[in-house]
C-alpha cells in the first residue's frame, strides 16, 4: 500500500494486522462505543464495533532520501509485557525488499517515539548480539524523547526495549540526536505532539503544494479524532496527550492533507463541530 505527496512516495510495510478489541490499549473503545461511529466503517473499524489497526512502518521516499518512520516490533526480541510480542519471527524485511526497499538501500531511520511498537526493527539478532538492521543508514532519535527513555525505565519491558533496540544504535554510533522540531530533509519537518511520550513528534510532508501529515502516536485510532479525550492507556501526560491531538487536528482539518497514522491507514480529517471525523484516502 502506498500513497504520493508531490514527489515524496509513502509506502506501508506491514508487521502484524489486527481486528478487535483493543482493551489493552484504548478502553474507552468498546464495540458499543465504535457503533455509534458509522464513518469509521468499513475502512477503520468493522460491523460490529471492533477496531482495525496494524503494526507498520512507513517508507518515506523523497527526491534525496529513503527513510524507514517506524521500525515495529522486531524479530527474536524477549521481555516485552504483551506475551504474543515476544520472539516474533515475521517476514518484515522480505516485504521491504519485496516492496523495492532492500534494507541496504535504507540511509534514514526515524522513531517519531521509542516505545516497543516503533523500534524493534532498528536491531536484529547476529549471532548473538543485536546489531543496526539498517547498515548503511543513520538513526534519528528526538533528543528529550532519547533523554527520557535512557534516564527512566519504570519496568522490565521498558528497559528490555531500550536495551536491545535503542543502545545498540548509540553503541555503534549511528544514532543523531535532532529538535522536535526540527527538518530532516528538504520536504520533511517535524512537529512536536508530546503527551503519548515525552519527546513524541509526528511529521509534516510539504512537495509540490502538496502536504502530508505521519501522525506517529498522537492517536491510536481515527476514533480518538471524535472522541478526542480518550487516552490511550500508554500515554505518559494523559491531558497534554489530550492537547496534542487538539492542536494537531484543528491544525489540518478541512485541508487536503493526507494524513497517515502510526497504527491505521490514509485519510483526511474533516471539522464536525468542536470534534473530528477522518475518512478514508
Amino acid at each position: 500500500m502506498s500513497w504520493k505527496v508531490g514527489k515524496v512516495k509513502i509506502t506501508k510495510v506491514t508487521e502484524i494486522a489486527m481486528e478487535g478489541g483493543t482493551r489493552f490499549i484504548l478502553p474507552q473503545a468498546t464495540y458499543e462505543e465504535i457503533r455509534e461511529l458509522p464513518w469509521l466503517i468499513p475502512d477503520f473499524a468493522t460491523e460490529a464495533g471492533k477496531l482495525k489497526m496494524s503494526i507498520h512502518s512507513l517508507i518515506v521516499e523523497t527526491p534525496t532520501r529513503r527513510i524507514v518512520v517506524d521500525t515495529g516490533l522486531g524479530n527474536d526480541k524477549e521481555g516485552r509485557n504483551v506475551p504474543t510480542w515476544n520472539k516474533l519471527n515475521k517476514p518484515y524485511l522480505d516485504d521491504m525488499t519485496k516492496a523495492g526497499y532492500p534494507p541496504e538501500s535504507i540511509d534514514t531511520v526515524f522513531c517519531t517515539h521509542l516505545h516497543v511498537d516503533h523500534v524493534g526493527w532498528n536491531t536484529k539478532l547476529v549471532d548473538g548480539k543485536w546489531v543496526p538492521t539498517f547498515a548503511n543508514a543513520r538513526y534519528i532519535f528526538v533528543k528529550p524523547e532519547y533523554e527520557y527513555w535512557r534516564d527512566n525505565k519504570p519496568t522490565p519491558s521498558h528497559a528490555a526495549v531500550f536495551e536491545d533496540s535503542v543502545k545498540p544504535i548509540m553503541d555503534a554510533d549511528k544514532a543523531e540526536l535532532v529538535a522536535p522540531n526540527a527538518k530532516l530533509c528538504e520536504e520533511l519537518t517535524l512537529i512536536p505532539t508530546p503527551g503519548h511520550s515525552p519527546g513524541h513528534v509526528s511529521i509534516h510532508i510539504k512537495s509540490e503544494g502538496e502536504e502530508g501529515l505521519l501522525t506517529g502516536d498522537v492517536a491510536h485510532h481515527p476514533c480518538q479524532m471524535w472522541h478526542v479525550d480518550w487516552s490511550s492507556s500508554p500515554d505518559s501526560d494523559p491531558a497534554q496527550s489530550t492537547k496534542s491531538k487538539k492542536e494537531l487536528f484543528s491544525r489540518f482539518a478541512d485541508t487536503r492533507t493526507l494524513v497517515i497514522g502510526g497504527h491505521f491507514d490514509a485519510g483526511y480529517i474533516k471539522r464536525d463541530g468542536d470534534r473530528f471525523k477522518y475518512f478514508a484516502a
